[in-house]
């Protein structure tokens, strides 16, 4: 039996410049990651974002992928797509507990990203959480992505009117 629950979802953040965002996909489940990216794309192009897409094989590698990328290019924010569905062994739990945990460690790193990836019983059940014309998970990463983005943006500019500013470089023997 269902519950019936409010929630308060956040708007699409707007913005005074062009973000860029990379869509990391695991597609293992491509009809689902498909439906995913498509979600996260109507909402990066309805805020005037720019993304890339890059697909990797699973749930796993995407972290790793986002770590890469921070290192090797110069986009504002990530969005984590992908699909687990349980199996018959505990790797279910090693996937998501794993790929989750090292997506929010880049996050507490300074990392914007949105983790769309879902963890689900069963093939219908991810197929209601990428349906395009429902709410679909994909989309409400990307938004996710976008407001940490805007936090970000926002928390430096305040940083940049506070704390001690030197006027000139003193070295450790000037004194």
């Amino acid at each position: 039996m269902s519950v019936s629950q409010t929630v308060n979802p956040l708007l699409r953040p707007s913005f005074d410049k062009e973000w860029k965002l990379l869509l990391v996909v695991a597609s293992f489940y491509k009809d689902i990651a498909d439906k995913l990216v498509e979600g996260a794309q109507l909402e990066l192009e309805s805020a005037g974002a720019i993304h890339d897409v890059l697909e990797v094989p699973g749930a796993l590698e995407v972290p790793t992928a986002i770590s890469i990328a921070d290192r090797c290019s110069d986009f504002d924010g990530y969005v984590a797509l992908g699909c687990v569905i349980r199996g018959e062994t505990t790797h279910y739990e090693t996937v998501c507990d794993n790929s989750n945990r090292a997506i929010q460690l880049l996050g507490l790193q300074g990392l914007c990203i949105g983790n769309g990836i879902l963890t689900v019983e069963n093939h219908g059940q991810a197929e209601v959480r990428a349906d395009p014309k429902g709410h679909n998970k994909g989309g409400a990463a990307a938004i996710a992505a976008l407001h940490l983005i805007s936090v970000a943006q926002q928390l430096q500019t305040k940083n940049e009117e506070i704390g001690f500013k030197p006027t000139g470089t003193v070295g450790p023997l000037d004194g």
